[in-house]
């Protein structure tokens, strides 16, 4: 079957079954939304924020681009700085979470950047992680393959999280305590998804975070 039919099929069973049964979930969305979170995470088509979270229409506005990358913040038309300042000056998001996960393309890609010499685009959104490389060359110089993808991984989110901060829209909510900047990193093989605890400066599990 080809896969447009599939999800022709899926839309149907959508209208059928689904949307009859949150009928007056959806109408009253339908004018405003009033998000709890932006959740900031990478386009691999195997993380699924709603199924991750658990949360339903209207809980999450979800921003996705290759390796969860959330650019300092400049006078360029950079469509992630759009909604991240569009979530939390106009949607009034309470919270940000920026979650990386396992066996990310673009992390392997800010690790080894010839991987992506061939990609110009690729290569040059990967530049937002270098700082996230120059800091696993500082930390983990004698790593293996394995532990240095992971530590990036990790790396990135909590370098993310402090691009994201660049932002006015965000400077402004944090001095005024209204938002909350979480990292975490999803384990697509467990399931297991670990969240970065300032105190202890290191990613641990929930429900311990």
């Amino acid at each position: 079957m080809d896969f447009l039919e599939t999800m022709a099929r899926g839309v149907g069973r959508f209208r059928r079954d689904v949307f009859p049964r949150r009928q007056e979930q959806f109408e009253s969305l339908a004018d405003a939304q009033q998000p709890k979170a932006l959740f900031l995470t990478c386009a691999d088509s195997r993380v699924l924020p709603a199924m991750i979270t658990q949360t339903g229409p209207g809980e999450l506005f979800v921003e996705r681009n290759p390796g969860n990358l959330a650019p300092i913040y400049s006078g360029a038309a950079v469509g992630v700085s759009a909604s991240i300042e569009y979530a939390v000056a106009a949607l009034k998001t309470p919270h940000v979470i920026i979650c990386g996960h396992s066996d990310c393309g673009a992390v392997k890609g800010i690790l080894h950047p010839e991987a992506v010499a061939d990609m110009p685009a690729v290569a040059r959104w990967l530049r937002y992680g270098d700082e996230a490389r120059r800091r696993l060359d500082t930390q983990a110089p004698g790593a293996d393959e394995d532990e240095r993808l992971r530590r990036l991984t990790e790396l990135n989110v909590l370098v993310q999280m402090e691009h994201l901060a660049t932002h006015p829209a965000v400077q402004r909510a944090l001095a005024d305590g209204h938002l909350a900047i979480h990292g975490w990193v999803y384990e697509i093989e467990t399931g297991e998804v670990r969240a970065y605890d300032s105190a202890r400066g290191t990613f641990v599990p929930f429900p311990e975070a």
